[in-house]
């Protein structure tokens, strides 16, 4: 039987019922390479106001992902809604309950031989430091977000020298020293770690950046499997960019509305915006842009999962849009750009990023000023491309999504795992 690995992430309770995710396949492939993964997640479910994955009144549950040949051990936690007090208290209750947990399921199975931590949150990874001295294994730790960092970079009310903010940060500095190994998803990870003058402590060799990708095979059955048909995409007469993902505040995706009207001011009529999605802001963009009369933008509203890559498949371009921050410096690891990678079309990017996998392999344009202006101007170009230059876009984009297939950023890990056995 091959070495035990112990999966402790908070978050990855919908893995389990979407069949995907990024500890979904990288069990998939783990097992496949001889290892037993074992997924610790919460019963909570994350944005979903008092909906719970598993209710139970047990401390633990064991649900096997049979395709994959991986249980998913969900941990009770309380109820939460929003990001207050209340989703505070519901991460303390994982860190509690998933000691416990881990404990009494090691009696009735085996003990873990890796324990690999991943946040969003940093009690995850406290957790998984202090099982792994408690059953003596290493511990390999995850880092998927920034925290305390990205709170500063998306917060005016907090600041590094908030008090609460310099004891997450030494409660950070703490983690990466204690972990065997730290994985971080972005390239510049140790940059960061540079930044905040900690390298002496923590050693470059330590850290190691697997980033987040695709799962190809599902991903291009799906494409055949479930067709999607909407009338805005694949126009003979409009080019269709498309935004798939979240439509919320920090997403900032009022700034292709701007651009819309920006290119009807132009006079531009070959570019159609489609935006695949929902959030709080929806009904209010949808407002904006019937007010402003844009008939060149259009939402579409939430789709299911499997209908993601036909529809980004019929796409002249994609249009990868967030609020930009200080931490792009360090690189992207979005899940969505992966995805649109794998749907072979160039990738427009509405802001730029250190460690920039679109200019380094040429597989769309990266604007460096985040303006509706610039954006419409981006669109514009693209749509002027020759054939022979868009095909090579295509084509870049495409090789480009082998490299971050799940099936190859396991074997990263897997080197990992190796080196704490």
């Amino acid at each position: 039987m091959g070495k035990t690995v112990w999966i402790i992430n908070h978050y990855a309770g919908a893995m389990f019922f979407n069949k995907g995710g990024r500890h979904y396949w990288l069990a998939k492939y783990l097992h496949q390479a001889g290892y037993q993964p074992v997924v610790f997640c919460a019963n909570m479910q994350h944005g979903k106001a008092n909906e719970r994955h598993i209710d139970t009144e047990d401390l633990w549950v064991v649900k096997g992902a049979e395709e994959i040949h991986t249980p998913f051990v969900y941990v009770k936690a309380r109820k939460y809604q929003g990001n207050g007090k209340q989703r505070v208290l519901n991460m303390v209750d994982f860190y509690r309950n998933v000691k416990k947990a881990a404990v009494e399921f090691a009696k009735k199975n085996a003990k873990p031989d890796i324990i690999y931590a991943s946040s969003v949150h940093p009690l995850a990874l406290v957790a998984g430091i202090q099982l792994a001295k408690k059953f003596g294994v290493k511990c390999i730790c995850e880092v998927r977000d920034l925290w305390p960092e990205s709170i500063v970079a998306y917060s005016s009310k907090w600041n590094r020298t908030n008090p609460l903010m310099r004891i997450l940060y030494a409660g950070e500095k703490w983690i990466y020293q204690k972990a065997d190994y730290v994985i971080m998803t972005w390239p510049g990870g140790y940059d960061y770690i540079r930044e905040q003058g900690w390298e002496k402590k923590i050693p470059e060799s330590k850290v190691v950046h697997i980033s987040n990708g695709v799962d190809l095979e599902p991903y291009i059955d799906n494409l055949h499997k479930y067709p999607y048909e909407d009338p805005d995409l694949g126009r003979s007469d409009r080019k269709s960019f498309v935004y798939a993902g979240s439509i919320r505040k920090v997403n900032n995706l009022g700034l292709l509305v701007s651009a819309a009207e920006q290119l009807k001011q132009k006079g531009n009529a070959s570019v159609m915006i489609v935006v695949f999605g929902d959030g709080d802001e929806l009904q209010t963009l949808e407002k904006e842009a019937q007010e402003k009369k844009l008939d060149n933008i259009v939402f579409k509203g939430r789709v299911p999962k499997q209908n993601i890559p036909s529809i980004l498949s019929q796409s002249y371009a994609t249009i990868l849009h967030n609020t930009s921050t200080v931490l792009d410096k360090y690189g992207q690891s979005q899940n969505k750009f992966f995805e649109y990678l794998a749907a072979g079309h160039p990738i427009l990017m509405t802001y730029s990023v250190g460690h920039s996998v679109i200019r380094a392999h040429g597989c769309g344009i990266e604007i460096d000023d985040q303006t509706p202006e610039a954006i419409a101007d981006a669109m514009i170009n693209l749509c002027e491309l020759s054939e022979e230059q868009y095909q090579q876009y295509c084509k870049s984009a495409a090789e480009c999504a082998e490299m971050f297939d799940y099936k190859e950023l396991s074997k990263q890990l897997i080197h990992v795992l190796n080196k704490c056995v």
